[in-house]
């Protein structure tokens, strides 16, 4: 993938970047692969805002994503790489050789016409997804597993890649893109590769109206506003946030302040990433 620039005709198109989206094969979306994505806004199933600074937003269609790999020993060709509004990686369409379409995450070096599989006796190439137990040690991961059979849920963003480390049976340790080592079951899938559309991170957005498009509001200081609005407002001139810690909105402290439950998989993480 490569950048491409723009005339400066505007003071917003000065210095603004965006994708050549040159690996992308198909414009339209498989429709039996795609469900209407309803705006939420940062609200929650109560209507409560739990996510700020998010809304309005060009309108989407939602791409189901394969994240489970659940179909071992089923070979399937890479039909088209197409490109998803709802994550900064591209997805590749696969067609099984049992009929099956699926989207699934495009990994670096995917083309069209390539044949993946996933399951015990896949090889060793990107694209194929197999247990963690059977990967060389060495070898960049993405898609990775914390539970059997419950789909990736870690290394998923556009150039993202963690590394398999070793193996201490029955956990093999990984080293995620954020520097922490964690232990997971040698029976989670991960897919090998790095994902995809790694210039993604170089792009330069050039101007608020385009991160509106993408759904972001925008974040007001609390010490701009009234005392009424947020715990940091109020006072003549600027004034300090005061003691004993800064705050949120709603007046829980945020520095330093421990907001991590206890989880059952903190046990496995063998150094954080602070």
């Amino acid at each position: 993938m490569a950048l491409k620039t723009y005339r400066p005709t505007s003071p917003g198109r000065r210095g603004m970047t965006g994708s050549t989206f040159e690996e992308i094969t198909k414009v339209e979306p498989e429709k039996s692969l795609i469900v209407p994505l309803r705006k939420k806004a940062g609200r929650n199933s109560q209507g409560r805002l739990t996510v700020r600074h998010r809304g309005g937003g060009a309108k989407r269609m939602l791409r189901i994503i394969d994240f489970k790999r659940d179909k071992p020993g089923v070979p399937g060709r890479v039909a088209a790489i197409e490109y998803d509004p709802n994550r900064s990686a591209r997805i590749a369409l696969i067609h099984y050789a049992d009929g099956d379409k699926r989207y699934i995450l495009c990994p670096l070096g995917l083309k069209v016409g390539d044949t993946i599989s996933s399951g015990e006796g896949a090889p060793i190439k990107p694209g194929n997804a197999l247990p963690l137990r059977l990967i060389p040690n060495g070898s960049a991961i993405h898609n990775i597993e914390l539970q059997r059979s419950r789909g990736g849920q870690m290394v998923r963003t556009a150039g993202a890649a963690a590394q398999l480390m070793a193996k201490e049976a029955p956990y093999v340790l990984v080293r995620l893109p954020s520097g922490e080592l964690r232990r997971i079951h040698g029976e989670c899938l991960a897919t090998i590769g790095q994902v995809g559309n790694v210039d993604h991170q170089n792009i330069n957005l050039g101007k608020a109206g385009r991160k509106r498009l993408m759904g972001w509001r925008p974040t007001v200081r609390g010490s701009a506003m009234a005392p009424g609005d947020h715990p940091h407002g109020g006072g003549e001139g600027r004034s300090p946030i005061g003691l004993p810690s800064p705050k949120t909105p709603w007046g829980k402290p945020t520095l330093g302040y421990k907001t991590r439950r206890r989880k059952v998989s903190d046990k496995l993480i063998v150094r954080r990433r602070k």
